[in-house]
């Protein structure tokens, strides 16, 4: 359990950059003609990039559009568009869950693999070139795409654990409609990479992880550290780390203006309730959602450490239906942006 535990630690600090080396509808005047739905079920999305495709899955409700759609942005590391990584054994779906209940609600979605990462490893670059706002442009750029799609009605952004922050800027930068953050920190990254930390390291090891941290924020370049931080901070990483450390989500969170949710679970091993109430504090007119017993991959779960890692592996451990539930009804309350 310490080796997925450190998984979950790695994942969040290093992000992508790891993957790169392997209030109801629309009014009537304002919206479109209506279409044919896509049968419902998925099919393959592609977002064209200078360096190579990203891929995608457009999963479609059932009936006539336009209806809804909700770009739903992967958590850090090699999580792929389903919610999966190949740091752990087996499967947990749980963004496949995700889009399945959405368009069981009326809902459609798309997801995708991050470059670098599955399908969309040939649009990788290499490692010391990824920067954090590598992952944002390529969020906008499937805004902008989903925008010109005549069978949605209205685009909302849903951001997972550090998709949050990449979803909440792309979602401000292209224009979506709505943002939903679901287990998004609501600290800046210093914050959060030492309290993992100090939870599995040694305190002098977290001292000279902290000491690292504070000089690559500065500009400089440490090459010199012990091995359990070598992964986190090898000098390839470092740029993406510079990149990312410049964003902080409550500041950013603030700058949006469209409607926004917050879901945070009250068992999450990686992000807990102090992230929500930050970002909630940064966006007072947001709708704080806690849903009691979720974990990190909104499934429900016990808070001990052991219990909590079949629904890491488990696809059939579904997600909390109440999650389900409410971002539907957030999302159907979204309207369109005026242009």
């Amino acid at each position: 359990m310490r080796h997925a535990r450190m998984w979950l630690l790695v994942t969040t600090i290093s992000a992508g950059a790891a993957a790169c080396v392997t209030q109801r509808s629309l009014s009537e005047s304002a919206m479109p003609e209506p279409v044919a739905a896509e049968p419902v079920g998925e099919q393959p999305a592609v977002l064209a990039t200078p360096t190579g495709n990203i891929a995608g899955t457009l999963r479609s409700p059932d009936g006539r559009g336009p209806v809804p759609v909700v770009l739903i942005i992967a958590g850090s590391g090699p999580t792929d568009r389903n919610g999966n990584t190949p740091a752990l054994p087996g499967s947990n779906n749980s963004l496949k869950l995700l889009a399945d209940g959405l368009a069981a609600r009326g809902i459609a979605s798309l997801r995708y693999d991050k470059r670098g990462v599955a399908e969309s490893a040939a649009a990788a670059t290499r490692e010391s070139e990824l920067r954090f706002t590598t992952y944002i442009g390529d969020a906008a750029a499937w805004i902008r795409q989903l925008r010109g799609d005549r069978r949605f009605s209205t685009i909302t952004v849903a951001g997972h654990s550090e998709g949050s922050l990449i979803g909440m800027v792309a979602a401000r930068e292209a224009g979506a409609d709505g943002f939903v953050s679901v287990a998004g920190a609501g600290r800046k990254p210093f914050e959060i990479i030492s309290e993992q930390l100090a939870a599995q390291l040694p305190k002098e090891t977290v001292d000279i992880a902290q000491s690292i941290m504070r000089r690559i924020e500065a500009g400089e370049k440490p090459d010199s550290m012990p091995p359990v931080l070598q992964p986190l901070f090898r000098p390839s990483v470092q740029p993406y780390l510079v990149s990312w450390f410049a964003y902080d989500p409550g500041a950013e969170i603030a700058k949006l203006d469209i409607p926004v949710l917050i879901v945070q679970g009250t068992t999450d091993m990686q992000v807990n309730v102090k992230d929500a109430q930050n970002l909630s504090a940064g966006r007072p007119a947001a709708r704080l959602l806690m849903v009691e017993g979720m974990n990190h991959l909104m499934k429900a779960a016990p808070p001990g450490r052991q219990e909590q890692m079949q629904s890491y592996m488990d696809p059939n451990i579904p997600i909390v239906p109440k999650l389900l539930d409410e971002t539907a009804g957030f999302v159907r309350l979204v309207k369109r942006k005026s242009a």
